[in-house]
């Protein structure tokens, strides 16, 4: 039977990266009135600062580089100052939506290890404490490119297609000690990334008739299955890709 705690994280600690803006800085603020402690991960100071305050519950920044920072000392100091993380949302990514004659080795290097090797690393340096703990939950981010192709896009959606299938094998290697670990694969939502899509009102209008509901995205629509995910309502669910698209995939 359902119970009104069910979706509560009351004295978990949630770390999301790429928190200073769009789907990150949603989910730290979706968490945060969830009941939990944000250790919010972010590279620029003054939306880190802006997020602080507007967190309805507590919260401390941690601000870096994740391409070039030592994943293990990026939250120890946090941590020492939180206790453990329970809750991983690995959100930070980029897209440089270049054409595949444009990319060069760093932007493909960046691009892989900023979307896909950060989130193996950063979680596996969380997993011994939440296998000490009994269990965690881990939430990705994938991609409408983790099932199919975009123009400009080859970089990303490599890197988005290997989530998917990272987070299967995540689930694989340490479910069986209570972490979880699931993705969220958005439809089109307005955040940096997606900036030159929305900049052009024809592009925008036509991926909102994609959709079965008729619309593009809200952040706030990124609130329930964020914090379904974090908590122990999604406790029997794991290595599951859960699109919030619209319907997009659907058509």
């Amino acid at each position: 039977m359902a119970n009104n705690t069910m979706f509560s994280l009351q004295g978990k600690v949630a770390c999301v990266t790429g928190a200073t803006s769009g789907i990150g800085r949603q989910q730290a603020l979706a968490l945060s009135a969830a009941g939990a402690t944000i250790i919010a991960v972010g590279r620029n100071a003054e939306a880190l600062e802006s997020l602080m305050e507007d967190l309805p519950g507590n919260g401390i920044a941690v601000q870096t580089d994740l391409l070039n920072a030592d994943l293990g000392d990026v939250l120890l100091e946090a941590i020492a100052m939180t206790g453990p993380v329970d809750i991983l949302c690995n959100t930070a990514g980029i897209n440089l939506r270049e054409p595949a004659g444009s990319i060069s080795r760093q932007s493909w290097n960046d691009t892989i290890n900023l979307n896909l090797s950060v989130p193996f690393f950063l979680a596996r340096e969380l997993v011994p404490e939440m296998r000490e703990r009994g269990g965690g939950k881990i939430i990705n981010i994938a991609s409408l490119q983790s099932e199919r192709a975009f123009a400009n896009s080859i970089a990303y959606g490599a890197s988005k297609g290997g989530v998917a299938q990272l987070t299967r094998a995540m689930a694989e290697a340490w479910s069986a000690d209570g972490i979880c670990c699931n993705a969220i694969g958005p439809g089109f939502f307005p955040t940096s990334l997606t900036q030159a899509v929305f900049d052009n009102e024809e592009i925008a209008q036509r991926n909102a008739r994609q959709t079965a509901i008729g619309r593009n995205g809200e952040l706030k629509d990124l609130d329930g299955i964020t914090v379904f995910l974090a908590s122990s309502a999604s406790d029997y669910i794991t290595g599951q890709i859960i699109y919030v698209d619209g319907g997009f995939t659907a058509k």
